[in-house]
């Protein structure tokens, strides 16, 4: 929200010379977040300036400028600057003629960017001065010409300041407003908290205006929400005011355009600008409708049916749903989305001279589900959806009608229709001792009553504590809590201490935790980065990876992607693309998340919601979680491009599938968990023959992965190869030692042997391997793979695989001839599982 400083003068007494910073700070205090001045950047001396004659000139370039004779102060009187009253200045704009009345930026100027002037040669001649235009004052982004004051409607005399002429002399503090707060989407309600900030007075503008209390316009409203959705009415306020004769042509006045300029609204027309300038005011958005154009002569609230089309103020035809909320005229027809845009059908024109003006209260949840479903946020949108005051709409009626009188030469009819379902504020109970209870910060009851009452409440004293009647622009004041952070919010969040907590004794990092940590710092410290992907895929990348029953969110913010993951890879894959797109194409990126794995045929969602405000009882917590699907932590790993860049005297090694085997044992390693990738099923989008299960080692095995290379098809849009691993974190964890095994060192010597197994192509080397191990007993201490031989000496389809096989007895030294005995052990049950021989 922009605030215009002059236009919060108006309403809250700031002391003189407040600047932009100072006004910001004030409302930091009351919980408001700074963001940025807008205005103020302009300094002089910037005069009114009559052009006297100019002499068109040629220039080599195809250009022409004009050397004009500019007159920038009274005949007989030195100009602003010191200097002569005649100015000589070059100008390359061309629409302007003799006798206009035009804006002089005199030397020492200096214009928004910062751009200062100064007497300087240009195309033969020295400019002493510029002629401005619109967009080179911040005025606005027109530039196809210098500003003519005649045709704003402006005739000053010559030497003028034009600063305060145009209304440059002021700036706007912009602050982010939270969606609790809609009431501070206003003038009205800043200058409220700005006094509750400081103290500072402040004048209500809505008081300052008396509408009727009678029931008898000449539009008359039919309200029917026969379908209100999630039991809200849709509609709670309507007011409408005529004004009829208003003149078409009249100019909106230099202060209003300047403050709607500054608050970051673009000036229409009167009647428009009218409307725009109250809602920013009072926080109340208003709508014009052209009289003659309303069919009928009556305007009415309903449901819309699906489909029914309705051509917005953009020009843009919407079919819209059965949840949006319509404006209709006499005949039915839709003429307005409410609440959010205007219909063309009837909106105000260059000749409408009887206005209607609409002024209602929209409930705010069915506003923000229209705005996001046809994309279409607007100034109206925004304050409803956070909530507007329903009290104010009157008084906002009656604002914009006194404005159109007076400015646009109309009459008002002195009737209105008012239409008054609002349900009005409860009143709350706060107990004496909540503020110091819910946040250590003493207060006072008197302290208490003058926060809440400077904030809008009426407050009463009683026995058990004070009775609050909240403001009707505060729908979010419901419980006590709620009163306790306002009241430290206006004495001061420094009232509340700072207290270290003390952590209570055998309290920590549960072992799950510890275990997931120690995982994602292994994977980090051997060259990983981890990432955060999205949670929510298309269907086409959940058949993809892990294909199965899906659980499809009833509102995606994509709607290209509604389906809760079952795998981490489909988001992995996206930031790889993503880190190649920006240049990083050897990544290695790991995830630790939680995927979505509902079981075929049940049903999910069915269990009530608790209310708000309170804890949901222990049995209702327990019927929402089992009516959760199943949402293991899985970790994956996805590694692309080059293991190690090419470098002198060594070209880059490109990943493999041998990245996916040694993450999957750091893996494993992280948590104490020996694994290994066993190749009896090919995963989905996986290499089929680059790729296989996780399984743990041991008995019984279990299957708690996928690791490899994915197939091309499915990356192709990433050059090279792939490796990819996912694994269950929480099956890992299940099957972790609860503690430390120590074995102790045996100072016997070790017998150490080879043994090369001739084997198909397709048996796998870890089958092999513990095959041998099965068959060579305990004796065998360690077994390592440090040959994979195929070709010439062997036949076809064949390969053979050399094992480094060392013996060790815990009490002796063992023979040659033991240790020889229990190689042939494992050789003969490899050979029976495998069909392996040794190779001559």
């Amino acid at each position: 929200m922009r605030i215009p400083v002059g236009w919060l003068a108006e309403y809250a007494d700031l002391p003189a010379g407040t600047t932009p910073e100072a006004l910001h700070a004030a409302l930091v205090r009351v919980g408001f977040e700074e963001e940025t001045v807008h205005g103020g950047d302009l300094s002089g001396p910037v005069v009114v300036g009559e052009v006297l004659e100019f002499t068109p000139e040629p220039q080599k370039n195809g250009k022409t400028i004009r050397w004009c004779s500019v007159r920038v102060a009274p005949e007989g009187e030195r100009a602003a600057d010191g200097g002569e009253a005649v100015r000589g200045i070059v100008c390359g704009a061309g629409n302007f003629l003799v006798g206009d009345k035009v804006v002089v930026t005199l030397p020492g100027t200096v214009l928004p960017g910062p751009f200062p002037i100064a007497a300087r040669r240009t195309y033969g001649h020295v400019s002493d001065g510029m002629i401005a235009s619109s967009r080179e004052l911040g005025l606005s982004d027109e530039h196809d010409g210098i500003l003519r004051l005649t045709e704003i409607g402006l005739d000053p005399e010559v030497g003028t300041d034009a600063i305060a002429l145009l209304g440059l002399d002021d700036a706007a503090v912009e602050i982010n407003v939270t969606p609790d707060r809609g009431y501070a989407l206003s003038i009205r309600g800043v200058a409220r908290e700005y006094g509750a900030s400081t103290g500072a007075a402040f004048r209500d503008p809505a008081l300052a205006v008396s509408p009727p209390d009678t029931d008898d316009g000449a539009v008359r409203v039919a309200v029917d929400d026969g379908a209100p959705i999630r039991g809200r009415a849709g509609c709670s306020v309507f007011v409408t005011r005529v004004v009829r004769g208003i003149d078409p042509a009249a100019p909106v006045p230099r202060w209003m355009s300047s403050r709607l300029r500054l608050a970051g609204v673009r000036s229409i027309s009167l009647a428009v600008d009218v409307t725009n300038y109250v809602m920013l005011e009072l926080g109340q958005p208003l709508h014009g409708y052209d009289l003659a154009r309303i069919g009928g002569g009556a305007l009415g609230v309903r449901r819309a049916k699906p489909g029914e089309p309705l051509v917005t103020l953009d020009g843009q035809r919407r079919a819209l749903d059965a949840e949006d909320l319509v404006i209709t005229d006499g005949t039915g027809a839709a003429i307005g989305l409410a609440g959010v845009m205007g219909g063309e059908a009837t909106e105000i024109g260059a000749s409408t001279t009887d206005v209607v003006i609409e002024a209602a209260n929209f409930d705010p949840v069915s506003i923000g589900r229209t705005a996001r479903r046809h994309k279409l946020p607007s100034e109206a949108s925004r304050r409803f959806e956070r909530g507007v005051d329903p009290a104010v709409a009157r008084a906002a009626a009656q604002r914009a009608v006194d404005l159109l009188v007076e400015l646009g030469g109309g009459t008002a009819d002195p009737g209105q229709t008012w239409f008054d379902a609002a349900e009005r504020p409860a009143a709350v109970l706060l107990p004496t001792d909540a503020v110091l209870r819910r946040t250590g910060a003493r207060a006072t009851d008197a302290e208490a009553v003058a926060a809440l009452e400077a904030i809008g409440c009426t407050v009463e004293s009683g026995e058990d504590g004070l009775l609050v009647v909240p403001p009707t622009w505060r729908r979010d004041l419901l419980e006590p809590v709620d009163l306790v952070e306002e009241v430290v919010r206006i004495v001061g969040y420094d009232r509340i201490p700072s207290v270290l907590p003390v952590a209570p004794p055998g309290r920590g990092l549960t072992r799950e935790q510890r275990l997931r940590r120690s995982l994602g710092t292994v994977l980090a410290a051997t060259g990983g980065s981890e990432v955060q992907s999205y949670p929510l895929v298309s269907a086409e990348q959940q058949a993809a990876y892990a294909p199965g029953p899906s659980m499809r969110v009833a509102n995606p913010l994509d709607a290209t992607a509604p389906l809760l993951r079952r795998s981490l890879l489909p988001g992995l894959l996206d930031a790889v693309r993503r880190n190649r797109a920006r240049g990083l194409v050897d990544v290695a990126l790991f995830e630790l998340g939680s995927v979505f794995l509902p079981v075929e045929g049940a049903s999910y969602g069915t269990a009530e919601l608790p209310p708000v405000g309170a804890r949901p009882a222990p049995e209702l917590l327990t019927r929402i979680t089992d009516d959760l699907p199943p949402q293991p932590v899985h970790v994956a790993v996805v590694v692309a491009g080059d293991r190690l860049p090419k470098g002198p005297g060594h070209a880059a090694e490109p990943v493999d599938w041998r990245d996916a085997v040694d993450a999957v044992r750091r893996i494993g390693a992280a948590v104490g968990v020996e694994l290994r990738v066993r190749q009896e099923a090919v995963p989905a989008g996986f290499h089929p023959t680059r790729s296989g299960e996780v399984v743990t080692v041991g008995t019984p095995e279990q299957v708690v992965g996928v690791a490899g290379e994915l197939l091309p098809g499915s990356v192709a849009d990433v050059p090279g190869r792939v490796a990819a691993v996912e694994v269950d974190v929480d099956a890992l964890l299940a099957a972790a030692p609860r503690g430390v095994e120590f074995a102790p060192i045996s100072t016997m010597p070790a017998a150490t042997q080879d043994v090369s197994l001739v084997v198909a192509e397709t048996v796998p080397a870890d089958g092999v391997r513990d095959a041998v191990v099965s068959g060579a007993g305990a004796l065998l201490e360690a077994i390592d793979l440090v040959d994979d031989y195929r070709g010439a000496g062997l036949p076809d389809g064949a390969k053979s695989l050399t094992f480094a096989l060392r013996f060790r007895a815990p009490d002796r030294t063992l023979t040659a001839a033991e240790a020889t005995a229990a190689k042939h052990a494992g050789v003969e049950v490899a050979a029976e599982r495998w069909g392996a021989r040794l190779r001559e």
